[in-house]
């Protein structure tokens, strides 16, 4: 059954080392997903999925402005970050790898994400009276994969922007059926 996103209640976050003392968290706000869970045979269970880079929000406008300039995501240029995943996985007790390829700034890499697969409720047992699905899915890419390089060597030696970054979706869909 085909299953789309309710960007309501779904977000698309990330993490990413700041001076490699702590993290600097944000979001896209701007996403869709379409895809298809076939609990009794998962192989067959895929995903399709778009974020508009130009959405990315870590509270801090200045910093979002860098991050949408040719720096980083040259958002102008590339406006989408999208995921279409080649195969899905089962590892047990609702737990899924799905590999995909993931195109982020004109380049594209197979990545894999580790998905809890938090199951269905139906139309009678919501108040939304539609069918739902949710999951949580993970995974992390080195940022210079893609093209991502921009970077500032700090008096430490250390640099300004960690190579890693931790993608984070919270997703609940909807289905007619």
């Amino acid at each position: 059954m085909v299953w789309t996103l309710d960007p309501s209640h779904s977000e698309v976050t990330f993490s990413v080392r700041h001076m490699m003392l702590s993290k600097v968290t944000g979001n896209f706000n701007v996403f869709k997903a379409t895809f298809e869970i076939d609990e009794d045979h998962p192989e067959n269970s895929w995903v399709e999925a778009e974020v508009e880079t130009g959405s990315i929000s870590t509270r801090e406008e200045k910093r979002d402005a860098h991050l949408r300039s040719p720096d980083f995501f040259d958002a102008e240029q590339y406006p989408l970050l999208t995921f279409k995943s080649k195969k899905v996985e089962p590892k047990g007790d609702h737990n899924y790898r799905v590999l995909g390829d993931l195109t982020l700034h004109g380049t594209t890499k197979e990545v894999a994400f580790e998905v809890l697969y938090g199951g269905q409720i139906s139309k009678e047992h919501n108040p939304y009276r539609d069918r739902r699905a949710g999951l949580c899915a993970v995974t992390t890419i080195n940022r210079k994969d893609f093209g991502l390089t921009w970077n500032f060597t700090l008096e430490t030696g250390s640099v300004l922007v960690g190579e890693e970054v931790r993608i984070e979706i919270n997703l609940q869909a909807i289905t007619e059926n």
